[in-house]
């Protein structure tokens, strides 16, 4: 498996030049309660590799994985890559490091 450890500089800058998609990974009630703004929903616990596919396919932007610290995103990546999707990086710290940092929430 090919992991790709992007830290928060990386992931401010690539939303800032709409060179990153984000994908977070945690629970619908995490996300409802804040996450990085511009980052999309696909909860690990219902993963699903066909509309991840879908939802990656038409985006030009560079796919990677959030969730609250750094795990769940690598669960993630073993999965997409597993089905054979395009997708190697991960937030290594996760949305605790975003907003503890005092980065802006959604």
């Amino acid at each position: 498996m090919k992991v790709v450890d992007l830290d928060r500089d990386a992931i401010k800058q690539g939303l800032a030049d709409n060179a990153l998609l984000v994908i977070d990974v945690r629970e619908p009630h995490e996300y409802e309660g804040g996450h990085i703004p511009g980052a999309v929903p696909h909860p690990l616990s219902s993963f699903d590799t066909d509309a991840l596919a879908a939802l990656i396919a038409d985006d030009p932007r560079r796919p990677v994985f959030s969730c609250a610290s750094g795990v769940r995103s690598v669960h993630a990546l073993a999965a997409a890559q597993a089905a054979g999707l395009p997708i190697e990086a991960h937030y290594r710290g996760g949305f605790k490091d975003w907003a503890a940092s005092g980065e802006p929430v959604e």
